[in-house]
């Protein structure tokens, strides 16, 4: 709290502030919105977008920060007079992505009136009824009128003032029953007679106006009172009065002259005491975990205080099995303490195995009965039971545990409507509608860690247990995948044997490998796979066949393409399926547009492939899955290398609506994206007998796989197409083969088997009459003659590929060997003809908008300048190569170009830029795995022992 400042804040009523005894003024309207909205979360950081949306609603301005900035601003002056301008100051403090006040409790009318409450209530359990009635008088007085009462309706409403005038009521009725109970019932009287005519439906408000007239002897009123409220309720809700209203009636028909005031006829104070329903299931003994999770959800519980206005609701989402309920039964029983009017529970039977879902009608009638309120008196429909439920809440603090959610709509009419409860809803469905109207805080469960996991089973099991057998443990961990259902029932099986190794429990996993059998323990009600089996019901028949057959993807995860293809779909109804199975955690989505399955989840898809599909529908959905990715990966790779010569897939073949893009970026995103599925998908074509395929992603994919150096997984792949290659017995595609492997293994310096590889595919081809294939080879070549020393013979083969290019036609990869010839030309010493070749092939390629080719040749320019002297010239060039090369995304030939400039740099004398340049390039080469990386690393030792220059 500020020293030396005096300052005292009301918000109940108009919006006012004081220092000392002058009353200063807060400003204009939204000025008074912003404060307004601060002193409500008193203490509490208030987001920016929170703000915004306060002071204009559902269309703010372009400037609604700047604006908001402003009136920050003016406010700390008004404050802290004297503070400099764009100070921060000590009273409107930034954090958290907002703005706090702070304040001492007594300085704002809100917080004394909360305070004073509480008070009471300690005085109330106390058996101090009359020192409560004096604090919730005191507590009342503090109303002038409605919050912030200068403000529109609108504002108000964005600001929650109707939840803090439920809990000016609230605090009323707390008076009333304390005013009943010390025998000074016309001490609330007037203010019980207002509310009721603003708030003619609050049963429990109009109970006590009925209690409190007849105490004071006004036994007509209290009746004519009772006949107003029961006209009231059946014209407005149809429904009879509740049980405390009732009641009310009754006690105002007794003879006043056997009962003091605020008495029983048998001397028992009038206080109504509804029922205390306690209807959690037990707590697990053994819960383990999930510390991070449960300080998210007890933080808003922190402070005494609950937020202005509002109830707390907290979602609570996750795949099936992932342990929803048990968190939030161990969450409930954690702050059940806080709510001493209740706990409710019910199972809402969202994704059970069998039976009906529950219907919110048999619900809340459930919930209105453990509450005490008759049969009789509970209305017809759903509305209107659902609003007496709200009332019956009312004023109280109860906790409410929804589980296994189905969707909002069967949560809503659930919801209590006051402050000081909580609400928790568990649900494999997002509940985004709960998010969204009302303002629910969500959490949404992943698998547990490894530590969690092997707590888990140690707390099932035994911790000396676990400690025996750390490998098997390790290994039941990784099968498990974290699921707490899946590791639970591992647990169960064990706990039942114990004299059974962990390591055979392991064993058993590792005999089911992608199916769950070995989690299945016959006789139980509930397993991993009829957990699973649930959210798959509930799903749309559409819905659980892309399920299933999402099983046959081998990557991590899928786009809606991919999934329209699998499926034999429109993108269109493969979205809306995709996000079907996500809102229901059968997929997660870890990134926008990209779905994905958890381990378990794949397996039981797998599983249900597997009973539901014949293996020839199985070939027919992996060869529409192996053809879109043919056909994608093609025309990407033919963006990224428009020299390249890697065959397509023939037009009419399965997949041929390929994802188009617009440029070599588009294309380089996608395969980015597609990446760590790509090398599974080149096995997984080739093991499945779709050979073609496997060749054909292989080798479109390699420019991709260069660019990016993922060069062991293009050696896999290229070994993989090799060998289906060789099955499919072509020699064309075996010469291609050979010439991938090749060149993939050069990358990574495994040179040995290269020129028998290269000379091999040099004599398909050349049988085959391929041209392009032919001059492909050539250049292969001539890069191997370049790592072997033999630079003339380097520059013999490009020329070939040159003449080669010419005959075939293809400007693109003209280009391409214009700017090779002109490399060798330049490694020669010959550096005139090499720059006439180089800046050949740079016109030309800047009309083919190749800009990876325009990289390498502006290098090779630049080397070429470097060794002609020109370093200035060789510093441009090269500056050209990396700007290209970075807006590329490509980092063995960044570091390449970074290398060579460092030379430049060391030549001019500039050794603090020789130096950048080649610890740039050192970073990229480590991170790659290159073996260029020690030629950088001679560099840097070497510049370091040389002494300055000059």
């Amino acid at each position: 709290m500020p020293q030396g400042s005096s300052v005292r804040f009301a918000v109940l009523g108009p919006v006012r502030v004081w220092r000392g005894a002058d009353e200063l003024d807060p400003g204009g309207p939204q000025a008074r919105t912003l404060l307004a909205l601060l002193l409500l979360r008193t203490g509490q950081p208030v987001p920016a977008p929170e703000i915004v949306d306060a002071l204009w609603g559902p269309a703010p301005p372009p400037t609604a920060l700047n604006v908001v900035r402003r009136h920050v601003g003016s406010l700390r002056r008004l404050l802290e007079p004297g503070l400099p301008a764009r100070a921060a100051g000590s009273r409107l403090v930034r954090g958290a992505g907002g703005y706090r006040l702070v304040t001492d409790g007594d300085e704002v009318d809100l917080v004394r009136f909360r305070e004073l409450r509480e008070e009471a209530r300690r005085a109330v359990a106390e058996g101090a009824a009359g020192r409560a009635v004096d604090l919730l008088t005191r507590a009342l007085t503090l109303w002038p009128g409605p919050v912030a009462a200068e403000l529109g309706p609108e504002v108000r409403a964005r600001l929650g003032a109707d939840g803090l005038e439920r809990e000016r009521l609230a605090a009323l009725r707390e008076a009333a029953d304390a005013a009943l109970h010390a025998g000074v019932p016309g001490v609330v009287l007037a203010r019980l007679r207002e509310a009721a005519a603003a708030h003619p439906l609050d049963e429990p408000l109009l109970a006590r106006l009925v209690l409190a007239l007849a105490a004071t002897g006004r036994r007509a009123e209290a009746l004519a009172a009772y006949r107003n409220a029961c006209r009231g309720l059946a014209e407005e809700l149809g429904i009879d009065p509740g049980p405390e209203l009732h009641e009310a009636h009754r006690t105002a028909l007794r003879d006043p002259r056997n009962d003091g005031p605020g008495r029983t006829p048998s001397g028992e104070p009038l206080a109504v005491r509804p029922v205390v329903p306690a209807q959690l299931p037990h707590d697990l003994a053994a819960f383990t975990g999930r510390q991070e999770e449960l300080a998210e959800l007890l933080d808003p519980l922190a402070d005494a205080a609950e937020p202005a206005g509002t109830v707390l609701i907290s979602a609570v989402g996750g795949m099936a099995g992932v342990g929803k309920t048990t968190l939030a039964v161990h969450w409930a029983h954690r702050v059940a303490d806080r709510y001493p009017d209740g706990q409710l529970y019910v199972d809402l039977r969202g994704f059970a195995p069998s039976g009906p879902v529950t219907d919110p009608g048999e619900a809340v009638r459930g919930f209105l009965h453990a509450l005490g309120v008759p049969p009789e008196h509970v209305p017809r429909g759903l509305a209107a039971q659902s609003a007496l439920y709200r009332s019956v809440l009312a004023g109280r603090r109860v906790l409410v545990l929804l589980d296994n959610a189905r969707d909002a709509e069967q949560v809503r009419p659930l919801l209590p409507g006051t402050p000081g409860c909580l609400a928790i809803v568990t649900s494999r469905d997002e509940l985004t509608g709960l998010l969204a109207a009302h303002g629910a805080r969500s959490l949404t469960l992943r698998p547990f860690g490894a530590g969690q996991a092997r707590d888990l089973l140690a707390g099932r099991l035994g911790a000396a247990r676990i400690a025996a057998e750390p490998r098997a443990v390790d290994e039941i961990v990784t099968r498990c995948a974290g699921l707490p259902l899946a590791l639970a029932c591992v647990a169960a099986r064990a706990a039942l044997r114990p004299a059974f190794p962990l390591a055979a429990v392991a064993a058993e996993l590792r005999e089911a490998p992608g199916s769950l059998d070995a989690f299945t323990r016959p006789g139980t009600p509930v397993d991993v796979s009829t957990v699973f089996s649930w959210s798959t019901r509930a799903v749309s028949p559409a819905a659980a066949g892309l399920f299933r057959l999402l099983a046959l993807h081998p990557g991590p995860d899928v786009c809606a393409a991919t999934a329209a293809a699998l499926a034999g779909l429109s993108r269109r109804q493969a979205r809306s399926l995709l996000a079907e199975l996500a809102g229901v955690h059968l997929l997660t989505e870890p990134a926008p547009g990209r779905y994905g399955f958890h381990d378990l989840l794949r397996a039981h898809a797998g599983d249900l492939l597997a009973e539901h599909h014949t293996e020839a529908e199985r070939q027919e959905a992996r060869d529409r899955l192996f053809g879109h990715y043919a056909h994608a990966a093609h025309a990407a790779g033919a963006l990224l290398d428009p020299a390249g010569d890697a065959p397509g897939p023939t037009p009419g073949t399965p997949g041929g609506q390929a994802v188009p893009f617009a440029d070599d970026t588009a294309a380089l995103d996608w395969l980015t994206a597609e990446h760590p599925a790509l090398p599974a998908l080149v096995q997984a074509a080739a093991a499945s007998g779709h050979d073609r395929w496997a060749c054909l992603l292989a080798w479109s994919l390699e420019p991709y796989f260069e660019r990016r150096g993922h060069w062991h997984d293009g050696l896999a792949a290229q070994r993989v197409a090799l060998g289906a290659a060789r099955r499919l017995a072509e020699p064309a595609l075996e010469a291609r083969a050979l010439r991938g492997v090749a060149r993939a293994e050069g990358r990574l310096g495994l040179l040995d088997g290269s020129r028998d590889r290269l000379d091999r595919a040099l004599a398909l081809f050349t049988a085959a009459g391929d041209t392009l294939g032919l001059a492909g080879t050539h250049r292969s070549l001539g890069w191997l003659c370049e790592q072997e020393g033999d630079l003339p013979g380097a520059l013999r083969h490009n020329r070939l590929a040159l003449d080669l290019y010419r005959t075939a036609g293809s400007r693109p990869a003209q280009a391409s060997a214009l700017n090779s010839v002109g490399w060798y030309h330049a490694l020669l010493g010959e550096y005139r003809p090499a720059l006439a070749h180089c800046f050949e092939a740079l016109t030309l390629l800047q009309d083919l908008d190749d800009r990876y080719g325009q990289a390498a040749t502006w290098d090779s320019i630049a080397y070429a300048y470097h060794h002609l002297g020109r370093h200035p010239h060789a510093l441009l060039g090269y500056r050209n190569a990396l700007t290209l090369y970075r807006a590329l995304g490509v980092p063995y030939p960044e570091a390449d170009t970074l290398t060579r400039m460092g030379d430049t740099h060391l030549a001019t004398g500039d050794r603090e830029g020789a130096r950048a340049a080649w610890e740039r390039a050192l970073a990229l080469l480590t991170a790659l795995g290159h073996p260029d990386a020690d030629r950088v690393r001679e560099r840097l030792g070497g510049a370091q022992e040389q002494p300055d220059a000059g």
